[in-house]
């Protein structure tokens, strides 16, 4: 990191196009008929879809700083079709009600790209799917077993490339294989959630930042400056649930960590290639995630100190130097091209994990207490999804309407177990964090097709597989 790299800040995406104006906090005790808690992406697309779908609903949405301050603000840009435990949700409820969760997901990508052209909101947004590549050989390994697993889930248009051809697309150093989906996109994540914030106040949905929630009950939302009553209280907090009360050990907020370079020439990109503006990422087990943005830089993220003890969270996004300097060496070893390049800016935000690795969405109707996330990382779309449900369970539970494809699907009314209490959480994210990245330098040094076993033993403590 040099002296010119702006660590912080919220994120580089903010820095690209500023902070919204402030919109105003609570001022006393309300009521309405369903009451938001989180401004991110689950949250105000929830208000979204629930404010279309019944427009006398009095929708209320409460943020407690900006819209867009958590991961909506921070994420890598990857639109795109993954979600968190799709393999478990096969094992529990069989392949095909997995399969429909994925075809769900499939069609969600172009569910956002074509809302955010209906309602006029410039994202920067370039379909040009994501392309997931291998550098070694236990990663090629692993790479085609994944697209093996894809494929069966109803990717039948997935592509899978060997060395030459991956080089064509992109020329990444030692790349040996990737494969290809059209289910993605690249977007611009603070553009994306500023606009939904508008799209959803001209539909007449009410938003409050500056507005923390610190206890969440039945039919009741408890902040600061009043309470919010309604119906129906939803949780859309993500990484941040554990500041509430009784969440300490729900989902466990995980920290990613990015870097942006400045402009890139245009001789450079020609060397390069990535003509095609595809997200990417690998197959490593500390894995990274990447784009070229709308004015050519590369933004790219990774893992760096995972997790905070007592599952704290961030201020500005501020991340640690070594973390900046291990993604600059990250980029370089994929793009020798760009050694020496300057990072202009560095962030990092949190993202929730379940202890099962599984996204859910919930609504208890016996409280009418609601809830959606546990992306691990993959919510850009699929907070959209979630949203969609949380409406059609809503609508189910209130009368509106009756059951729906969505409100079938195998991850609605999931419950998982809680995350083991302090120091062990600490010491237990920490310690699988620093076996995959050892798994990964063995792997790098051993050329050898076998994912290392210490991968596979994180794997099993973690609950990941």
């Amino acid at each position: 990191m040099t002296s010119s790299t702006i660590n912080g800040g919220i994120s580089f995406w903010y820095a690209d196009q500023g902070t919204p104006p402030p919109r105003a906090p609570l001022t006393g005790d309300a009521s309405a008929d369903v009451v938001i808690v989180g401004g991110g992406y689950t949250g105000l697309w929830t208000a979204y879809y629930l404010k279309q779908a019944a427009p006398f609903l009095r929708i209320t949405v409460l943020e407690q700083k900006f819209c867009g301050y958590g991961a909506s603000g921070r994420n890598g840009g990857w639109l795109y079709n993954g979600i968190a435990g799709r393999d478990r949700y096969a094992r529990l409820h069989g392949h095909d009600a997995a399969r429909r969760l994925q075809r769900a997901m499939n069609d969600t990508v172009t569910e956002v790209v074509e809302t955010a052209a209906k309602e006029g909101i410039d994202a920067d947004i370039h379909r040009g799917g994501v392309l997931e590549v291998a550098r070694t050989p236990a990663q090629l390994a692993r790479l085609k077993a994944f697209h093996e697993t894809e494929t069966a889930f109803g990717e039948t248009d997935r592509e899978l490339y060997g060395a030459v051809e991956t080089r064509e697309r992109i020329d990444i150093a030692d790349a040996v294989g990737a494969s290809w989906t059209p289910h993605g996109a690249r977007i611009h994540p603070a553009k994306l959630v500023t606009g939904l914030a508008e799209a959803c106040e001209r539909l007449g949905v009410t938003i409050h930042e500056s507005t923390p929630v610190t206890e969440i009950a039945p039919k009741r939302a408890v902040t600061p400056y009043g309470t919010v009553r309604a119906p129906y209280v939803l949780r859309c907090t993500e990484g941040f649930t554990a500041a509430l009360k009784g969440q300490k050990r729900s989902w466990l907020p995980m920290n990613s960590s990015m870097i942006v370079t400045a402009p890139i020439p245009a001789a450079t990109w020609d060397r390069i290639g990535w003509s095609d503006r595809a997200t990417l990422g690998d197959t490593a087990h500390a894995y990274m995630y990447a784009q070229r943005t709308a004015d050519d830089r590369i933004a790219l993220g990774g893992r760096g100190v995972p997790y905070r003890f007592g599952s704290r969270t961030d201020h500005d996004g501020r991340t640690q130097p070594a973390t900046v300097a291990a993604l600059t060496d990250l980029l370089t070893a994929f793009f020798p091209q760009l050694t020496g390049i300057e990072i202009t800016h560095a962030w990092a935000g949190v993202l929730g994990v379940p202890r099962d690795w599984c996204a859910t969405v919930t609504l208890d109707r016996a409280t009418g207490l609601g809830w959606a996330g546990g992306y691990v990382g993959s919510g850009v779309a699929t907070a959209n999804l979630a949203a969609r449900t949380l409406r059609d369970l809503v609508q189910l539970d209130s009368g509106q309407a009756g059951p729906t494809d969505l409100t079938t699907l195998p991850w609605v009314d999931h419950r998982v177990r809680r995350w083991e209490p302090e120091p062990f959480r600490w010491l237990g994210v920490h310690a699988l964090y620093a076996a995959y990245r050892e798994a990964d330098r063995r792997e790098t040094l051993s050329h050898t097709a076998t994912t290392a076993p210490l991968a596979r033993l994180a794997d099993r403590i973690s609950g990941r597989h």
